[in-house]
């Protein structure tokens, strides 16, 4: 694709599916490294010291705003440089794709860098007929009978004569000469990100080129690009015994909700995607009540929505997508999968918990660091220290998202001459701990600092917060969610881990996964 798919580091407790995978082949937790700000940790990291102050110093400075086709925009004022973050939030992602398409909301994040009926053709004039035949003949091919090869022939020429058309990364170069950086997306099973910065003085330039490319995007290369997807699925699950895996994992732990599938898509679904697929999915779900977009940095509120107005005003007002209507059943016994392939023994063990929404969800992410957060934590403080069971052991809270309800995941890559039922021991005794023993003051002290800390120094970049603003924004009604569960960490007490941890905890929530070197 013209720009290379990264997942930016997550700013916030949710995780997405590419990010524990990538974590997992790695054997460690990627972190954030972004620059404190002594203001923020001075006035709200320490753990009984109220959010309020810098709250309202953002309440102060943000304006929110709603135009008349139903698009929202979030706007937070920081002039301390003249640098404005950009970040447009579709609601939709792979929980959202219809049955039999897909990888559909990923596949359709490679094509918004493709370029318009401006943007990234000589001559669409020229080249709208050409991508049309492409469609045709691929049809045609799938299709079958005797004369796929002759088709196969012209469907080549065609595209190499709608290739010399394309104007390659057109987008990322006009980007790149009025001095943007970080043009980027990601896409989970939730939601679809794309975000760059800019110098202020370049925010008209941003309205045309974002407005643009979400009001009549062409989605050109359809074809070269299906072959780079597949082979991204090939590197992160066909040939990744851990990625195959997880997504065992996630298909037996859920039973009929669509965190069940792993957001790049099946590699059938992939295969057999069309543009009209992708033109479909972003007509039902790329309209403007579906899009939230922040702009945090040195900017002047009226003048975003002046502009906004110009600009995104174009959209036409459009019915709102489907909701997602699927509900997991509550599970009520152990599960269980097993695979055998060449690697290295792994286990994980996974437990349902509620939705980010739920009034627990700070007390889950608190959990997660109790026994997963650095070296510090007590499962890498028994299991890879003390007993030397693991060579790393890990998890968190809130996989493969966190808008539904999800799970809390934990794994371990097991010691040499270890075994995966030893190691499962030893993680299950760290867990019935957290249910029997209350945790001390000290150590939920020490994670609340923490958790608290993270937070901060996310929001500290322009880019954090406008990445934290619109997940609770979107996915809890308002972003203001984002402080009150910051003040709601101070208040959690060992009583309320103990109670959450109880209630989790249970063999018939558990689902267990073994990966187990496939014997020659």
């Amino acid at each position: 694709m013209s720009q290379p798919i990264t997942r930016s580091c997550p700013l916030s407790m949710p995780y997405t599916w590419y990010r524990l995978l990538i974590t997992l082949l790695l054997v460690m937790m990627l972190g954030c490294v972004l620059p404190p700000s002594a203001t923020a940790l001075t006035e709200a990291s320490a753990p009984n010291k109220s959010i309020a102050p810098y709250f309202n110093r953002v309440a102060d400075r943000l304006t929110e705003f709603r135009l008349d086709n139903g698009m929202k925009f979030l706007v937070l004022e920081r002039h301390q440089a003249p640098v404005v973050s950009f970040l447009t939030y579709a609601d939709v992602g792979g929980a959202n794709e219809p049955t039999g398409k897909t990888g559909v909301a990923h596949f359709l994040e490679h094509l918004a860098f493709k370029g318009t009926q401006r943007i990234g053709t000589k001559d669409y004039k020229a080249e709208k007929p050409l991508l049309n035949r492409l469609d045709t003949l691929a049809a045609q091919i799938k299709a079958g009978g005797d004369k796929v090869p002759a088709l196969q022939a012209e469907f080549d020429k065609v595209q190499a004569e709608a290739l010399k058309l394309v104007e390659q990364n057109e987008l990322g170069q006009i980007v790149l000469q009025a001095g943007g950086v970080g043009l980027n997306a990601n896409t989970s099973v939730e939601a679809t990100r794309y975000f760059y910065s800019f110098p202020s003085n370049k925010l008209e330039l941003w309205m045309s080129l974002e407005s643009e490319r979400f009001l009549e995007p062409v989605f050109r290369e359809f074809y070269k690009e299906k072959d780079v997807i597949l082979e991204e699925r090939r590197l992160r699950v066909d040939n990744s015994p851990i990625g195959q895996m997880v997504e065992a994992l996630l298909d037996k732990a859920y039973t009929v909700h669509p965190y069940k599938r792993p957001t790049i898509g099946y590699e059938q679904d992939i295969r057999n995607l069309t543009r009209q697929d992708v033109q479909q999915f972003f007509d039902t779900y790329y309209v403007p009540s579906n899009i939230t977009i922040a702009l945090v940095g040195d900017v002047n509120p009226k003048q975003v929505k002046q502009l906004a107005q110009a600009y995104f005003g174009r959209f036409k007002t459009k019915p709102s997508p489907p909701k997602l209507k699927a509900v997991e059943p509550k599970q009520t016994e152990t599960r269980e999968v097993e695979l055998k392939l060449p690697s290295q023994p792994w286990y994980l063990e996974a437990y349902h918990r509620p939705a980010i929404t739920h009034p627990d969800n700070v007390i889950y992410g608190l959990i997660g660091s109790l026994l997963s957060d650095g070296r510090t934590s007590r499962l890498y403080n028994s299991l890879v220290e003390k007993q030397q069971l693991a060579l790393n052991a890990q998890g968190f809270s809130g996989f493969p998202g966190d808008k539904y309800p999800n799970l809390m995941l934990f794994y371990a890559l097991t010691a040499p001459n270890k075994t995966v039922e030893q190691v499962a021991t030893g993680l299950r005794a760290e867990i019935e701990k957290l249910k029997t023993e209350p945790v001390s003051e000290t150590e939920l002290e020490r994670v609340k600092t923490q958790a608290k800390a993270g937070l901060l120094r996310s929001l500290d970049s322009n880019s954090g917060m406008a990445q934290l603003l619109l997940e609770y924004e979107v996915k809890t009604g308002s972003w203001r969610n984002l402080f009150k569960e910051l003040e709601r960490l101070n208040a959690v007490t060992a009583a309320e881990v103990q109670r959450v941890a109880v209630a989790t905890f249970k063999p018939e929530n558990r689902t267990i996964g073994r990966l187990l070197p496939k014997e020659n």
